[in-house]
C-alpha cells in the first residue's frame, strides 16, 4: 500500500541498489525547494483573501501550456464529483474553439517566464473586459506581468525556482483547487508520506526496478489507464518523465493507453509486438457506475447479469495483469480505493519523487528542458 487509499504492486523484478538508497537520503531534504512545495511547510504566494474574493464566481477559465495547466486539469477531473464550479481549459492553439460567449469568467492565466507565445495568443483571443483575471506568473517583466498590471489584474507570484510540470502542488495548482472549493492541505502528504516505510520501500524498490528495465533497453512506459477520470493525470506524468528525463541521448518514452478501448487497437502489439516496453496499470474504484439491465441480457452472455461497468472494467485490468503475468511483461499495478484530495497528493508526490531519483540515478539534471527552448528560439525567428 502506497497510503490507504492506494494499493500498489511493484514489478515483480529482484533488484537491489544500495548507492541508489544513499541518494534517496539526499533528496529527501526540506530545503531542497521543490520538495518544501509538496509539503505543508511550503507557503503559497496567495492568501484566503484572494479565495474569498472570487468564491461565489461559477464559471473559471485556466489558460496555459504544459505543466502550468496539465496539473489543475488532472485535479479537477479526478476530483469532479466534489466541485460544484464549472472549469474550462485552454491548452493549445486551436482555432476550433469558441471564444464567443456571454458568460463571464475569472480567468486564471498560468506562466512561470511570463512569455509564453502560446498563453499570450490565448489571452488576446478569449480575455474579455468584463472578465476578471488572475494572473500567475514571475515577478519581473515580463509580457504577462505587464499586460496584468495594464488590466489592473491579480497577480499571484510563480516561485522561480519551480518549474512547471513540478508545480501542481504549489500556488500553479493549490489556487485553482481552491477555487474549486477543496482543502489545499489535504493534498500535502509528505512529510507522513515519506515516515512511511511501506511508502519509502515501494517507492526506492520501483525505482530500481525501472532502471533495470532501462539497462535491459526497455525505454517504453506504457501507461494503461483504466480510468478515464485520470487521463489528464497521466498527460502531467507524461510531460513530467518525458522532460525531466528526455536528455544526454537517454530518457523514458512515457505512452498513455486508454483501456478498455484500447483492447481492440494497440493491445495486439503491447501482447505480440516488440518487447521494450514495460507497463503500469492503473484503476480507480467508482462508487457510483451503471448497471448492467438484466431484461436485455441474452442468455449466451448471463455473466454479465447484475454486473456494472466498474466490474467489467475491473475484470478486464485484473485479465490483463493475468495475461501479462503469464508472457512474463514487466508492470506495476496502481488501484485506487478512494478518490479523494489526499489519494491524490500521494500520487502527485510519489510521481515527483520517483522523476527526480530516475534523474539523479541516470547522471541527470531532472529540473531542466534545455532543448525545448531550442523550438521556442527558432518559432521567435520565423515569426
Amino acid at each position: 500500500m502506497l497510503s490507504k487509499g492506494i494499493k500498489f504492486v511493484e514489478f515483480n523484478i529482484k533488484s537491489k541498489n544500495i548507492f541508489l538508497k544513499k541518494k534517496l537520503k539526499n533528496i529527501f531534504d526540506i530545503n531542497n525547494p521543490i520538495i518544501n512545495s509538496l509539503s505543508k511547510h511550503y507557503k503559497n504566494s496567495y492568501d484566503k483573501k484572494l479565495i474569498q474574493k472570487y468564491k461565489k464566481f461559477k464559471n473559471f477559465r485556466v489558460i496555459g501550456m504544459g505543466g502550468s495547466i496539465l496539473g489543475t486539469q488532472a485535479i479537477y477531473d479526478f476530483l469532479g464529483n466534489k466541485i460544484k464550479k464549472k472549469f474550462e481549459f485552454i491548452n493549445n492553439l486551436d482555432s476550433s474553439l469558441k471564444n464567443k460567449t456571454k458568460k463571464k469568467y475569472v480567468n486564471l492565466i498560468v506562466s512561470k517566464s511570463g512569455n509564453t507565445i502560446e498563453t499570450i495568443a490565448n489571452v488576446n483571443l478569449f480575455v474579455k473586459k468584463k472578465d476578471q483575471n488572475i494572473f500567475i506568473t514571475e515577478n519581473k517583466k515580463s509580457y504577462l506581468f505587464l499586460l496584468a498590471n495594464k488590466l489592473k489584474s491579480e497577480i499571484v507570484h510563480h516561485n522561480n525556482y519551480i518549474g512547471g510540470r513540478y508545480s501542481v502542488l504549489s500556488e500553479v495548482g493549490m489556487l485553482p483547487a481552491e477555487l474549486m472549493g477543496l482543502t489545499a492541505n489535504n493534498f500535502k502528504n509528505y512529510n507522513n508520506l515519506i515516515k512511511n516505510k511501506y511508502f519509502l520501500n515501494n517507492l526506492v524498490s520501483n525505482v530500481c526496478s525501472t532502471l533495470y528495465l532501462v539497462k535491459k533497453k526497455k525505454f517504453n512506459s506504457i501507461i494503461i489507464n483504466y480510468d478515464e477520470k485520470s487521463n489528464n493525470l497521466f498527460n502531467w506524468y507524461q510531460q513530467l518523465i518525458a522532460e525531466s528525463l528526455g536528455k544526454k541521448s537517454k530518457g523514458i518514452l512515457p505512452v498513455v493507453s486508454s483501456m478498455p478501448k484500447d483492447n481492440h487497437s494497440v493491445m495486439q502489439l503491447f501482447l505480440d509486438g516488440f518487447k521494450n516496453n514495460f507497463f503500469t496499470l492503473f484503476y480507480a474504484r467508482e462508487n457510483k457506475s451503471f448497471k448492467i439491465n438484466n431484461q436485455k441480457i441474452l442468455s449466451s452472455h448471463s455473466y454479465l447479469k447484475n454486473k456494472n461497468l466498474d466490474k467489467i472494467i475491473y475484470a478486464q485490468k485484473k485479465a490483463t495483469e493475468n495475461v501479462f503475468k503469464k508472457q512474463n511483461i514487466p508492470f506495476r499495478s496502481f488501484e485506487v480505493r478512494k478518490r479523494d484530495e489526499k489519494t491524490l497528493g500521494s500520487l502527485f508526490t510519489f510521481f515527483i519523487l520517483e522523476t527526480i531519483l530516475l534523474g539523479k540515478a541516470l547522471n541527470l539534471n531532472p529540473y531542466d528542458q534545455p532543448a525545448v527552448e531550442l523550438i521556442k528560439k527558432e518559432t521567435k525567428k520565423l515569426l
